[in-house]
C-alpha cells in the first residue's frame, strides 16, 4: 500500500516497471488521483486497479508503466489509445507526446465520454481528445503510429492492424496476455506476449 504519488513512483522505479525517463516524468506530471472518483482517493495510490464507472475500471499503475514502457511512446508521434475508461493513460500519452501531435481516445461507454471530457480542463492538454466510437471501435481511415488497447480481445484484431503505420507498435491485452505488436509489412507482423494479466472486455460490433 503506498500513501503518495512519488512512493508509488519510486516503487515502480525499484521493481522496474518504470524505466524510461520520459515515462517516468509522465507519471509524475500527471496524477492519478484526478481520474477516480472522490470515494476512492484513499486508495488512489495503491497498486491495484479502481472502479469508476459502467463497470469499467482503472488499470492498476505498475500494469500501465509495463504497457507504456512497451509502446515506447516519443515526442513527434500519433497515438491511438482504446479503451482507457478514465482517461489517465490517455493524459500520460500527451504528457510525452509534446503539443504539437495527438492522442486521440476512443470511448464506447457514452457516459465515460461525457464525463471524462471535462476532465481535459484539468492538464489543459491541447493535443489530446475524446471522441465517441463507433459499434467497432476503429477510426476509420487513418492509421497511427502508435496503439494502445486497454481492454482484453478474444483475439488480434486485424481492423487495428491495419491502421498502425509500417514498422511502428501496437500494444493490446489478448485473453490473459499482453501482447506487443510490431508491423512489418502491410501483410506482416511480429507478437511478443506477456501472459498473467486481466482486464476489462473489449466491446467491438460482434458485443
Amino acid at each position: 500500500m503506498f500513501y503518495s504519488q512519488k512512493e508509488l513512483i519510486d516503487t515502480m522505479k525499484t521493481r522496474w516497471y518504470l524505466k524510461t525517463k520520459k515515462i517516468i516524468y509522465a507519471f509524475n506530471r500527471v496524477d492519478r488521483k484526478d481520474f477516480v472518483q472522490d470515494e476512492w482517493w484513499g486508495n488512489v495510490y495503491w497498486d491495484f486497479p479502481l472502479p469508476i464507472w459502467s463497470w469499467q475500471t482503472i488499470s492498476q499503475p505498475s500494469t500501465v508503466a509495463f504497457m507504456l514502457e512497451l509502446l515506447r511512446p516519443e515526442k513527434s508521434e500519433n497515438i491511438l489509445d482504446i479503451g482507457s475508461g478514465s482517461w489517465w493513460t490517455t493524459a500520460l500519452l500527451a504528457e510525452i507526446v509534446w503539443k504539437w501531435w495527438s492522442v486521440l481516445w476512443l470511448e464506447r461507454v457514452d457516459e465515460l465520454v461525457g464525463f471524462w471530457s471535462e476532465n481535459l480542463n484539468k492538464y489543459n492538454f491541447k493535443n489530446a481528445s475524446i471522441e465517441k466510437a463507433d459499434k467497432t471501435l476503429w477510426k476509420r481511415g487513418e492509421e497511427f503510429d502508435k496503439i494502445l488497447v486497454s481492454a482484453w480481445a478474444d483475439m488480434l484484431p486485424q481492423e487495428l492492424v491495419k491502421q498502425l503505420q509500417i514498422w511502428w507498435i501496437m500494444v493490446i491485452p489478448i485473453k490473459n496476455s499482453i501482447c506487443r505488436i510490431k508491423k512489418i509489412s502491410e501483410d506482416d507482423y511480429s507478437l511478443k506476449e506477456f501472459q498473467g494479466f486481466i482486464f476489462v472486455p473489449l466491446i467491438d460490433d460482434t458485443g
